[in-house]
């Protein structure tokens, strides 16, 4: 026998035990499994991913049913496409399934994980997004810093009048995200920096959120075969200590200037870091926030609010040229409320229902999460008639379910008015809206990102209109990713609607 008959023979052999490895625990459990399509051995299903997760987790829900499994290397992975089975796992099982799956590269850049986003459900979770949504994120301090936010979309505003006046098309992706990263940075550490130092900041602070977000979207052999996740094989983890240590740097350098200027200073609005060093100094025993909880907290800030208002912008402003007669409307509804002579505020959005609607026939359509972030089940349970291992990773498919024709009439069209006829919230009430999940684990920077994206969605429509140039098309196909993206660059030139230049300043 030959070396390579020798080989073959090994792998038939090993592939037979392990099929019947899995028919054998199959048939143990009662409740069973959930269905899904048979894989490989060893690797299991990993070969027949597709880049889009979102739409062939779609395609399987359709053979398999809306709930289903896949091996993804040692990793039993289920996925999730109905609203009955999110319920149960985000509000009736929702203790259970209150962990994250944590990518082996996450804890590189986040201090160890010692942060909301992948910390365990426990007392210190518990702490940590109570500080948030009470402290960080509560209407009061929002209230408090509208000017941080109003300064940087009026930066925007003078520069994209500038190109107007010039009849020059702009790539609106970059401004907005160049916009939002400088507004998460303003409420951060407000005016910290200043001056030419700010520049270097700023820029430096994009590369890294970039480059972080990147890492945390490649595919690694340690997530799929936590056995090997010692051994970082593709080096993952090591390429993320690079960014997050200059990230660090950066923090500390902010850390450092406020604690030598004071922390609380009457000259400028309070910032998140204010708060936090506040906290930090209480010594209170139901918080005891160390210096590096206070990194964290800043870099969860950091990669969680940098993306997500940036694309639902960007796809809204997206639909809204390829539908200019909806665009038309949101600028009445705007020259209604708002009038011609002044500009938007934040405190206009309360009276805009149409451009809340357009907000959340975005979120529907394109929904920025399609998968939310992934569960892990602190104990084996029974969800939709099938059994859930513990420690299995859960996806909830909310992409799939906000496209399903049996929920919504005519899925695939953008049409604001749906959200007019029938009143859905983001906070995870209704389990066929689902943008920022629901339960314990859901999006605790909600708040932030509906005035971030209805203030400055508003403040393009109100001050522009906006013409696509010959050359370029609108596109509105998706890429997926942590947080789905725009496929195409969104290129428009901006149009004055104001009479008064004044406005634009």
């Amino acid at each position: 026998m030959t070396i390579s008959d020798y080989v073959f023979t090994v792998i038939v052999v090993f592939s037979v035990f392990w099929y019947l490895w899995l028919y054998t625990n199959y048939k143990r459990r009662f409740p069973p499994l959930p269905p899904g399509p048979w894989g490989l051995p060893i690797i299991g299903n990993l070969p027949f991913l597709q880049p889009e997760l979102h739409t062939y987790f779609q395609g399987l829900a359709k053979q398999h049913g809306p709930i289903f499994k896949l091996w993804l290397g040692a990793k039993l992975t289920i996925v999730v496409s109905s609203p009955e089975v999110a319920q149960e796992i985000l509000r009736t099982n929702d203790t259970i399934f209150a962990n994250r799956d944590i990518p082996a590269v996450a804890p590189g850049n986040t201090y160890g994980g010692s942060e909301i986003l992948w910390s365990p459900y426990g007392p210190k979770w518990r702490m940590l997004r109570k500080l948030c949504v009470n402290r960080l994120l509560s209407n009061a301090m929002l209230d408090s810093s509208v000017e941080l936010r109003r300064g940087e979309t009026r930066r925007t505003v003078r520069y994209l009048a500038d190109q107007a006046r010039l009849g020059k098309p702009i790539n609106l992706g970059e401004q907005i995200s160049l916009m939002n990263v400088n507004i998460v940075r303003q409420m951060l550490w407000g005016t910290t920096v200043k001056g030419e130092e700010r520049e270097i900041v700023e820029a430096e602070f994009l590369e890294l959120v970039t480059e972080m977000n990147g890492l945390l979207l490649k595919p690694n052999i340690s997530d799929f075969f936590p056995v090997l996740s010692r051994f970082d094989l593709q080096g993952l983890v090591k390429r993320m200590r690079r960014p997050a240590q200059r990230m660090d740097r950066i923090f500390d350098r902010i850390i450092n200037q406020r604690l030598g200027t004071g922390s609380g200073s009457d000259e400028r609005v309070v910032d998140f870091l204010d708060v936090l060093l506040k906290v930090k100094d209480e010594k209170d025993d139901k918080t005891n926030l160390t210096m590096n909880d206070v990194k964290a907290l800043l870099m969860d800030m950091v990669l969680g609010g940098t993306d997500t208002s940036l694309h639902v912008i960007e796809f809204a402003m997206a639909e809204l040229l390829h539908n200019p007669e909806i665009m038309k409307r949101a600028q009445q509804e705007l020259d209604k409320v708002v009038g011609t002579d002044k500009v938007v505020d934040e405190s206009h959005i309360s009276k805009l229902p149409y451009i809340l609607a357009i907000m959340k026939e975005t979120l529907r359509l394109h929904t920025i999460a399609p998968l939310l972030s992934p569960r892990c089940p602190s104990q084996t349970t029974v969800v939709g008639g099938f059994t859930i291992p513990k420690d299995s990773k859960i996806f909830i498919n909310v992409w799939a379910i906000h496209r399903n024709p049996n929920i919504w009439e005519d899925p695939l069209k953008f049409d604001p008015d749906r959200f007019l006829d029938r009143s859905y919230d983001f906070i995870g009430n209704d389990f066929s809206y689902l943008p920022f999940g629901s339960g314990r684990r859901m999006c605790p920077g909600l708040a932030m990102g509906e005035r971030v994206v209805l203030y400055n969605l508003a403040t393009f429509l109100h001050s522009f209109d906006w013409i696509i140039p010959q050359a370029e098309r609108v596109g509105i196909e998706e890429t997926f990713g942590i947080t789905l993206k725009l496929k195409n660059r969104l290129v428009a030139t901006p149009v004055l609607r104001l009479s008064d230049p004044n406005l634009y300043l």
